[in-house]
């Protein structure tokens, strides 16, 4: 939750009137980089969406960055979060670097709720043409925003002609509009 981009994240959305709630998963607090058990990932979820319940009464959206977003959606689907009105993914992890699948993903399809996706062309973690399939499988609420050049960090070459604080600024102001569109 201390990690830069998400502090940028935080901050972003507090300068356009959106607050968040940031966590940390048990084995992060470790310092580990295994990652817990999904069990324990979903209930680390579970029990932000209460303190965020807790805090205020209006609509709430999970999701994250990476394996954040992905267990998030896990949560959403094996039973839904309370008052979670949509699941916003940052960089959807849809399989592991050069093993392309979309296995992570089947479980989206037990969501009902809109759903956005923001990746990069560039996402060694996420092929487009299986991102794009699983997208259109999952209808109108599935939303996806393509960053040109970015990689799982969104991070750009400079031969974009961008730099990664342009297209983070894009990606700040596109999810701002799909929380304004859906909430």
């Amino acid at each position: 939750m201390t990690h830069p981009f998400m502090e940028s994240v935080a901050t972003a959305l507090a300068t356009r009137d959106i607050a968040t709630l940031r966590f940390q998963f048990p084995y992060m607090e470790r310092g580990s980089k295994r990652p817990d058990p999904p069990k324990l990932c979903h209930a680390t979820i579970r029990a932000a969406v209460d303190l965020a319940r807790e805090k205020t009464n209006l609509p709430l959206i999970a999701g994250g960055r990476s394996f954040g977003g992905r267990m998030a959606s896990q949560a959403q689907a094996a039973e839904p979060l309370p008052t979670v009105v949509g699941l916003a993914f940052l960089g959807f992890p849809l399989h592991p670097p050069k093993a392309p699948s979309d296995e992570r993903a089947e479980h989206l399809q037990d969501t009902a709720i809109p759903l956005l996706f923001v990746q990069g062309t560039r996402d060694e973690l996420a092929d487009l043409t299986l991102l794009k399939a699983l997208v259109k499988r999952l209808g109108k609420r599935a939303t996806l925003k393509l960053f040109d050049d970015a990689d799982h960090s969104f991070h750009v070459r400079a031969r974009s002609g961008r730099t990664d604080a342009q297209v983070f600024d894009e990606m700040m102001g596109d999810l701002a509009t799909w929380l304004d569109n859906i909430s």
